[in-house]
Formats: C-alpha cells, structure tokens, sequence
C-alpha cells in the first residue's frame, strides 16, 4: 500500500507572537473526504468545482466564528454547506446502498463538556449534522438509528425531504457499476428520482451528470473548530459506501472512532477513510490522547494514521489543536481539504502532496 504520512505539513499559523495572539483567536479546517485522487483524472473543471465547494464551507463556517459565533456552530454551518452540495458524500449526493438508498450518518462533539450526538442511516433528514447535534442536545441520548432518528429529527423540528431529494445520477450511476462489476442484481430506480439523463430534453449540470470517477473515495465531509472562547467542536458527515449492505455503519458517527473533541486533551478530530478500521483503532480519541500526553497535533495525527495503515486502512484526519493549530494526514494520495482562521486567508487543496497552508 502506497503511504503517504505526513504530505501535508502542519498548518504552522504565524511567525511572530503578535500575529500568533491574533491567530489564536479562532480556527477552522475541513475534509471533504479522502482517497486515490490523482490530478490526471480530474479535469479542470472538476477540480475547480471541489475548490468552490471547499471554499464555500470554508466562508459558512468562517463567517460564524468571524462575527464571535461558537465553534459547533460554525462546524455545522460548514457541514451543511457539503451536504447541500452534491459533489460530496453527505447529504444530497450521498451514495446508495445496495438496495438503492440513500442513509446518511453524522456525528458532533463539544470538546468543553464532552456531549456528543450522532445519527446513522437516517433517509429523511435534509441535514444529517443538524439530526446529530440535536440529539446532543435535546435528548438523553448518544446516537439514534434509522426510522427513529428521522422520526426524533422531524418531532425537534428539522426539515424533512422525499428521499430522492438526495439522489444523484453520478452516484446512481456509480451504484450500478459496482453492483454489475460484482454480478449482483441491479435494484429499481428509486422512485422520484428524476428522469435518466439520455431522456432529456437538455444536459443536467456537471455535477449531477459528469460520469463518477475512478478515485476509491472514502467519501465523508467533516469540521473541526475553535473559536474565540477557546471551545473546541467536531463533526462529520457521510453517505457511506457505496453498495453497502445489511445496514452497514461506518466510523464518522461513532464518537472516538470519526469523531471526538476535547478541551481537556486539547483536540478536535474529524477522520474520512476505510470505516471498519478507523473503528477498530478509535483513530480520533486516539490523537487526543497523543495530544495530552504532549504531541503537537500534526505528530499525532501522522502516528495515528500510521497505525491504520499497519492493518490495513487507508483514509486520513484533520485535527484541530487548541492554540488554533491545524494538522492534516493522510496514507491516500489525496484528501479534499481546507483551512481558514483569524489572521491568514483562507486555503484549500486537494492533492496530497499539495500544501493546504503555504
């Protein structure tokens, strides 16, 4: 396996202790997933598309924290930007299961108080991160499932689409490929999705139509924060993988293993890549335990990911430290990403061996 550990430096803010006071005063980063992401596969267009898309979250969720507005808050803004945008898994645009559904999985954590919340295959909530952090905090519970989770999301007042809302032909289309590669039957066009493309009367938008590419993309969108109290947050959003079966549930909302936050341990983490392994070695409480024990956040995150490349997983993480301090890492050759703060302009990249920062 080709690993890349470290392709990315850490996002070292500023060089004098002036500006690294006014750094210090609010933080952002954010993944739009990992994988086999290779500049001659993407064309011009495609790639300036996931810069815009990167960007946009970027100034959602910058635009909270810029006005005094709390880390969480600003996390969900910028998730939400990708959930709406169909270039990402999450939300609209998630992948399909075998069966040909879309459920969506999402998690948040405050890393003051250590609450959390998260949500797995929901079908019905346009926002699957705004279902997570409501169960954070209008519930006594951790994470809801399923029928019940939109059922809770709708009974808390959050907006509530057809299914097909989420739909999209590149991943329909991606579906079927998998599906067919396999010799495994070919489920129904689900029912609302729009008409097939060749029976239209005009061509539908690049992003909705363009032919999915080859990537292995460990599709997740994620934030981590910090803002101009000191509070820490994480989330992360996902539509899965695609042709999962059985009710398949990956590692973005299981706390400690996609997602974690902790001011005490003086980190924030969002992880994207292969689910079952970022479980098996709780990849996000992990780093924050590195980062209490004394590691920068960029150490930690390499050693983290170092050790889910030993068996066998491949993905990568953005994390948060809480001097404003961001660090990503990744054993794929790329990982949609950005970063913004309090002092320095805004950045975005997708390669790996692309700096998000200078």
């Amino acid at each position: 396996m080709k690993t890349i550990l470290g392709a990315v430096a850490a996002l070292s803010l500023l060089a004098s202790p002036a500006l690294a006071q006014e750094a210090s005063k609010w933080s952002l980063a954010i993944h739009g997933g990992a994988g086999v992401i290779e500049r001659a596969e993407l064309t011009p267009e495609r790639d300036a598309a996931y810069r815009a898309g990167l960007q946009a979250a970027l100034d959602a969720g910058s635009a909270v924290l810029a006005r005094g507005g709390s880390a969480l808050d600003a996390v969900q803004a910028a998730i939400e930007v990708m959930e709406d945008n169909p270039l990402f898994n999450a939300g609209r645009g998630a992948v399909f299961t075998a069966a040909g559904k879309n459920e969506l999985d999402a998690a948040v954590m405050n890393g003051v108080d250590l609450t959390a919340g998260s949500v797995a295959g929901v079908t019905r909530t346009r926002h699957p991160i705004a279902a997570a952090r409501a169960v954070m905090e209008k519930s006594p519970h951790v994470m809801m499932t399923g029928a019940g989770a939109d059922a809770f999301s709708a009974s808390v007042g959050l907006e509530q689409v057809h299914p097909a809302y989420f739909f999209t032909e590149s991943r329909w289309q991606a579906l079927l490929t998998a599906l067919s590669e396999k010799g495994e039957p070919l489920p129904s066009r689900p029912a609302g999705a729009p008409p097939e493309p060749s029976r239209l009367g005009a061509p539908v938008p690049l992003a909705l139509n363009e032919a999915p590419l080859n990537e292995r993309k460990f599709g997740t969108v994620g934030a981590v924060a910090l803002d101009s109290q000191g509070r820490l947050a994480a989330g992360t959003s996902t539509g899965g993988m695609t042709a999962k079966r059985w009710g398949r549930v990956g590692d973005a909302p299981v706390i400690g293993a996609g997602t974690y936050a902790s001011n005490a341990d003086g980190c924030a983490v969002s992880a994207t890549g292969s689910g079952e392994y970022f479980i098996r070695s709780t990849v996000a409480r992990d780093i924050c335990h590195r980062t209490a024990s004394g590691a920068t956040v960029q150490t930690a995150a390499e050693a983290e990911i170092a050790e889910v490349g030993s068996i066998g997983g491949d993905g990568g993480v953005i994390v948060m430290g809480k001097d404003g301090s961001v660090a990503f890492s990744m054993n794929t050759s790329g990982m949609y990403r950005g970063e913004a703060g309090s002092g320095r302009a805004s950045r975005v990249a997708i390669y790996a061996d692309e700096e998000a920062s200078r």
